[in-house]
């Protein structure tokens, strides 16, 4: 085939060079994978704490009897060291546990029955000490007024809300007596084989780093949680002391009652102070000729617990354990919400054993985003 003179090949186009690589400049890519590992991880939180609340009554026992028999599990092995079966040192731990708690709550009930038939009285009564407010409430209603809100009378004085708390109250914070036999028997039976639970855990795994990896997290588990069990009720009864000597030295009536309601109320982190501070002023005000009078039991009360939460905890117990306040607070609202004062009670010990699983399973030597 004859080539014309006009007809010459073009001249190849040179290869285009590769663009500079300006990763570092680019923005990261979020990959399909990534986007649906972290929507299934959503998922399976999310069903998992919807089963937790659906089926409180059967995990919030059987979880509370792991955490409580974990704590415990020193006493029983110090028991077992000393000849003693470890069925019989469980019944007798669980047996103590249980008269102590049985204690506690009749000095807590007896002045609540004694109070309880004069209840309008003492709200009549409450209510008259408390016209001090009359003021700043009538300004209140009438900023509401001025600012298009409720039709309230601005000469309206101070009233105290009705509400139907006791029945509400004690559901709320009583089990169920199915539910309190499920945390017994769970409670005794974890005791009794925790050595056997343990041995299996560890030997769930194949390789021996993994055991003793495994078996490095259960030990320090059960040394914090029983740690933390010990230093917390020493610091508590601690508390409460202090509080049934102030409230004798002021004149409070019951102080024994209220001694051990506070040394109840402390095993849960800042709500548990607060709730006994608003009862202490209740109890003064109530007791006490005038507001001024009524108010000195309740302001020791506050500067004891600022010190003992500022000082003295953080030093045995923060420093021990390294619990973020914020941390603290946040699981004490979740479970709070999910399992009511229960799981405020168990907010401290399942962070404690999160803790521990995160300092083993993501440790500080592990790859960290880089610095700026």
């Amino acid at each position: 085939m004859r080539v014309l003179p006009n007809e010459r090949a073009a001249p190849a186009e040179p290869a285009s060079k590769p663009l500079p690589d300006s990763k570092a400049d680019q923005p990261p890519v979020i990959r399909r994978a990534e986007v649906v590992a972290f929507a299934l991880v959503s998922l399976l939180v999310i069903s998992i704490v919807a089963v937790l609340y659906v089926a409180k009554a059967f995990f919030l026992p059987v979880t509370m009897a792991f955490v409580i028999g974990t704590m415990l599990a020193p006493a029983a092995r110090y028991f077992e060291q000393r000849r003693i079966p470890r069925a019989v040192s469980a019944v007798l731990i669980v047996a103590a546990a249980c008269a102590v708690v049985a204690f506690i709550v009749g000095l807590i009930a007896a002045p609540v029955i004694e109070w309880s038939p004069r209840l309008p009285e003492l709200g009549s009564l409450m209510k008259d000490k408390l016209h001090v407010f009359d003021g700043p409430v009538r300004l209140w209603q009438q900023l509401q007024l001025a600012l298009g809100g409720s039709d309230a009378l601005p000469g309206a004085s101070f009233t105290l809300p009705k509400i139907e708390w006791v029945q509400p109250t004690v559901e709320f914070l009583s089990p169920t007596f199915a539910e309190f036999l499920l945390f017994l028997a769970t409670l005794i039976l974890f005791i009794v084989s925790w050595p056997d639970l343990r041995r299996a855990i560890v030997m769930t795994f194949g390789d021996r780093e993994s055991r003793l990896r495994t078996l490095r997290i259960v030990n320090e588990i059960e040394e914090h949680l029983g740690g933390y069990l010990l230093m917390v009720t020493v610091i508590n009864l601690g508390v409460g002391v202090a509080t049934g000597i102030i409230c004798a030295l002021a004149g409070m009536p019951n102080p024994a009652a209220l001694g051990a309601l506070a040394a109840t109320l402390n095993f849960i982190p800042i709500i548990g102070p607060v709730f006994m501070f608003v009862i202490l002023t209740v109890v003064g005000v109530i007791a006490f000729p005038t507001l001024g009078a009524g108010m000195l039991g309740p302001a020791a009360f506050a500067a004891m617990t600022f010190l003992e939460g500022h000082f003295l905890t953080p030093v045995i117990v923060g420093r021990r354990l390294q619990l973020n306040a914020l941390a603290v607070f946040v699981a004490l609202a979740f479970w709070t919400w999910l399992w009511g004062p229960m799981g405020a009670f168990l907010a401290s010990p399942i962070l404690i054993v999160g803790l521990v699983l995160k300092d083993h399973l993501l440790p500080d030597d592990s790859p960290q985003l880089p610095g700026h």
